[in-house]
């Protein structure tokens, strides 16, 4: 899954063969479709893959083990230029000399230690950079018409560096509260300022800190026009600082920093004021730019009038790479067996079931193998905002991220169902199976927008993701995978793996994608649903 975007590097062949898996367990009489399952699973988490990061050998491998599975089905090349690859356009942004930063006050200047004091982030798309502002708090800094919110009334910010708390209000629901708490620095680059600082809530996580901040590196997509996921949000330095050089920031202020933790503690409105000083900074970027594929194929439909619209059935096929600094003998290959070997291995069984069933679809269907979730979403990302067809044709999808097949699952979790018309085909498909649908587990991870679906949501796509889910001993099994094996080399071929769970949820998900492909309406988003109506006003909605 996602949000883990540190940079392996590639050992030696002895490390290699020292750290090599031993087979998944072998279970007697599979069916063909879990012998098929098992199949891909293995060759995609071997070891000779070096665990599939973006941009590297071992993911050029798989995704070449990919097209020759789409070819022998007979799906057509749905990338660039009538290929079957859309090669995204990664840069790897770092900071080999240390940036500087200090503060001004009353005429008085004091330089902060990187890596203590403070820190600035790599720029995708300035190489140098030298700014100096003044500072103004505001607040949450979110602004969303919808909901009312507009934390930058009344305040100027035009060339100024805003200070923002941590968090979103109380009482959202969690993937609406993710999904604003991710657009902070676009509300401040709409308004006009030039860098970005966290104001730090005790038990609130962070990625950057002054420790890793400057010397760590950032990777994402930089089209040919320069542009990135950020939009105009990538030009504002982002800043972070000690919880002692936050708080100076508030010395002179209507209110501390202390007071305002302590207003959003308690749930009080929180209100934005300038602040005294100004923060000065110099940086200068290193860019190193690779390219790693998307892996396309397209099931063209039957129906003339329907055939131009596309349902999406995608996994993410990277995976962590090889470990660093692997000590002789341990072992060093991050293999994502179920991370997502698994989720890409039944779309392919999905994607054989359309074929061989002698039917085709009345919509086209569309099969993504994503490289660069494992990186940020980045090829998911990309993918959605260049498609290789009008983007209005693309018009519902099914994320697989890491089903876990270790148990003989009960149930399923469409996370996003409850805002689109998709839910009524999960539901119907379950059914037909005797699958449970069930209730989103663990709200407070906000799924939803985590996943490589997301970014096709904010193109106005009704998505879900699907994961196995907690019945029938689904509980424990994930408790111990997130724990123990999630993102970590024991992510691998010793786990036992349940074939035949993988080919029910290939045929679960080949149900699902075949009604959306087949009904007469395209799926629509919910009358008054957040998502549909952010990101897809002008659609038409479907009633509750």
């Amino acid at each position: 899954m996602i949000f883990r975007t540190a940079r392996f590097l590639i050992l030696p062949l002895a490390a290699l063969v020292a750290g090599a898996a031993a087979p998944a367990q072998q279970q007697a009489s599979l069916s063909p479709a879990a012998a098929r399952v098992r199949a891909h699973v293995e060759f995609l988490a071997s070891d000779l893959l070096e665990g599939r990061d973006t941009g590297s050998r071992g993911h050029e491998i798989a995704a070449s083990y990919v097209v020759s599975q789409f070819e022998q089905l007979g799906l057509k090349p749905g990338g660039t230029n009538g290929g079957w690859y859309v090669q995204v356009p990664f840069r790897r942004a770092s900071q080999p000399t240390p940036p500087t930063l200090s503060f001004t006050r009353g005429g008085k200047t004091v330089p902060l230690a990187i890596g203590t004091d403070g820190g600035v982030r790599a720029s995708l798309v300035q190489k140098d950079r030298a700014l100096s502002g003044g500072l103004v708090f505001v607040g949450r800094g979110l602004q969303d018409r919808s909901l009312g919110i507009d934390d930058y009334a009344g305040l100027d910010v035009r060339g100024k560096i805003v200070v923002a708390i941590q968090g979103t209000p109380k009482g959202l629901p969690s993937d609406i509260a993710a999904h604003l708490a991710s657009t902070k620095m676009r509300a401040a680059a709409a308004n006009g300022a030039i860098g970005f600082i966290d104001l730090s809530m005790p038990g609130e996580r962070t990625s950057w800190t002054p420790a890793n901040i400057s010397g760590r590196q950032l990777v994402s997509w930089v089209d040919a026009d320069g542009n990135t996921p950020a939009g105009p949000a990538g030009k504002l330095a982002y800043i972070a600082l000690s919880e002692a050089w936050q708080n100076k920031l508030f010395e002179g202020a209507p209110r501390s920093a202390g007071h305002v933790r302590d207003d959003v503690k308690a749930g009080r409105a929180v209100k934005g004021f300038p602040l005294n000083g100004s923060i000065a900074l110099k940086s200068s970027t290193a860019w190193e730019d690779f390219t790693s594929p998307e892996v396309v194929g397209v099931l063209p439909g039957a129906d003339p009038r329907l055939s131009s619209e596309h349902i999406v059935l995608m996994g993410h096929l990277d995976h962590l790479g090889v470990k660093k600094d692997a000590k002789p003998g341990e072992d060093a290959i991050y293999n994502g067996a179920l991370d997502n070997a698994s989720g890409v291995a039944t779309m392919l069984e999905a994607a054989r079931t359309f074929v061989n069933s002698g039917k085709a679809p009345r919509r086209s269907v569309m099969f993504i193998a994503n490289t660069g979730e494992e990186k940020g979403l980045v090829g998911a990302d990309y993918f959605s905002s260049h498609p290789t067809v009008p983007a209005e044709r693309i018009v519902g999808l099914v994320d697989l991220d890491m089903p876990l097949l270790l148990y003989d699952f009960g149930d399923v979790i469409a996370f996003g169902a409850e805002h689109s018309t998709i839910a009524k085909a999960v539901a119907n498909a379950a059914s037909s199976m005797k699958v449970a649908v069930s209730p989103d587990p663990m709200p407070e991870e906000s799924l939803f927008v985590r996943s490589d679906h997301y970014p096709f949501v904010k193109q106005g796509v009704p998505a879900v993701f699907l994961m196995t889910g907690h019945a029938n001993g689904g509980k424990p099994m994930w408790d111990k995978f997130l724990s123990n094996e999630y993102h970590s080399v024991k992510d691998d071929l010793t786990q036992p793996i349940r074939w035949e769970a993988g080919a029910r949820f290939a045929e679960l998900n080949y149900r699902i994608s075949r009604t959306m492909a087949d009904a007469d309406q395209r799926p629509l988003w919910y009358a008054r649903d957040y998502f549909g109506d952010t990101f897809a006003p002008t659609q038409p909605k479907a009633p509750r």
